[in-house]
C-alpha cells in the first residue's frame, strides 16, 4: 500500500512516520502527479485557510475529487477535517465538499485551550490517544456518515464510506491505531479499485 500525506502545511513527517508503523509505505506528496501513484492520503492539520489556498494554487483541489471519485480514501486531520467537509461555519465556501458534514473552526478556542485525552473510537478496542490544538468540531453528520468518537458530547471523528476525518492529531503520538484503521480501509479500497 502506498499513501501519501499531502505536504503542503502541516506535521508531514509524523504522519509518515505513523503510516509506515502501521505497515504502509508512505510518501510527502507536493505535486498532483504523485496522486496517480497512491492507494490513500493524509491530509494533514495546520491552518484550514492556507491550505485551502494552496490546495488551489497547485491544482490539487480538482485532483483530488476526481481521487476520490476513483473511490481512493482521504483520511483528513484537524485542519484536514475542514477541508474535507461540505460545509464549514460561518463560511460561505468550502474545500473538496467530499464529506457530508459542517464543521466548525477552532471550536476548542485558541492553542492555550489545546490538550491531550483518550478517546473511545469505533472500531478500534481500547481507548486512543488523542491531542487537541485549535481543533475544530463536527456539528452535524448527513445520513451517510458514521459517527466514530464523541468528546464532551460533540463529534471528534467520522467516517463516510473511503473517507475518514478527525478533529485532532492522531500523528502526535506513539499511538499509531488510527493509522492502522486507515491503512485498512486503504487495503479494502485497493481490492475494490482496479488500477
Amino acid at each position: 500500500m502506498k499513501i501519501g500525506v499531502l505536504a503542503l502545511q502541516g506535521a508531514v513527517a509524523e504522519h509518515i512516520r505513523s503510516l509506515e508503523a502501521a505497515g504502509a509505505e508512505a510518501v510527502a506528496v507536493k505535486r498532483i502527479e504523485e496522486l496517480a501513484e497512491l492507494d490513500g492520503i493524509v491530509i494533514p492539520g495546520g491552518e484550514s485557510t492556507t491550505i485551502g489556498k494552496l490546495i488551489r494554487k497547485y491544482g490539487f483541489l480538482e485532483a483530488l475529487r476526481e481521487f476520490s471519485e476513483l473511490g481512493k480514501p482521504l483520511f483528513g486531520t484537524c485542519a484536514g477535517l475542514i477541508i474535507l467537509a461540505d460545509k464549514i461555519e460561518g463560511q460561505e465556501d468550502a474545500h473538496l465538499e467530499l464529506m457530508n458534514m459542517v464543521v466548525a473552526r477552532n471550536a476548542f478556542g485558541r492553542q492555550r485551550e489545546s490538550f491531550e485525552t483518550d478517546l473511545p473510537i469505533k472500531g478500534i478496542e481500547e481507548k486512543v490517544r488523542a491531542v487537541f490544538i485549535r481543533a475544530p468540531l463536527i456539528k452535524e453528520v448527513g445520513n451517510n456518515v458514521d459517527v466514530l468518537s464523541v468528546y464532551n458530547d460533540e463529534i471528534v471523528a467520522a467516517r463516510q464510506g473511503h473517507l475518514l476525518a478527525c478533529s485532532f492529531h492522531p500523528e502526535l503520538t506513539d499511538d499509531y491505531r488510527l493509522h492502522a484503521y486507515f491503512v485498512d480501509m486503504v487495503k479494502e479500497a485497493a481490492t475494490t479499485i482496479s488500477k
